[in-house]
């Protein structure tokens, strides 16, 4: 989670910090990724920033070779990250004011379900 204006190199950045913090732990071995994106806004299929994002910040300082497969207009709702994890995130926070992007982060990190998922959160405040 951020604070960022810009969607595409906030969008990169934390894929990149997720590869840095988790990713390359459970996936070590791994040469390519996978990226479920939205059709819209800065990440969309037309947006050349967000390419080349992806290239310089992502691909090549990471060596990994990326597929970005994009959810036709209006079927996000069909990711599968929607379903597992933003649903319950609401659920964990309902009913409470989110005053701090800290606070925000304590009750992501709180979200758990009972098939075992566990959320972690961090704040990404550079680009």
């Amino acid at each position: 989670m951020g604070v960022s204006h810009d969607t595409s190199t906030f969008a990169v950045s934390s894929i990149r910090s997720w590869w840095c913090w988790e990713g390359r732990h459970h996936y070590g071995h791994a040469k390519k990724l996978l990226i479920l994106a939205d059709a819209g806004g800065s990440n969309s299929v037309t947006n050349g920033v967000w390419k080349e994002q992806l290239q310089s910040r992502l691909c090549d300082r990471l060596g990994l070779s990326v597929t970005v497969c994009h959810y036709p207009t209006s079927t996000s709702k069909w990711n599968p990250i929607e379903h597992r994890l933003f649903s319950f995130v609401t659920l964990e926070w309902a009913g409470h004011p989110l005053r701090s992007v800290e606070i925000m982060r304590q009750y992501i990190e709180g979200t758990t379900t009972k098939t075992g998922l566990k959320v972690t959160a961090l704040v990404n405040e550079r680009q």
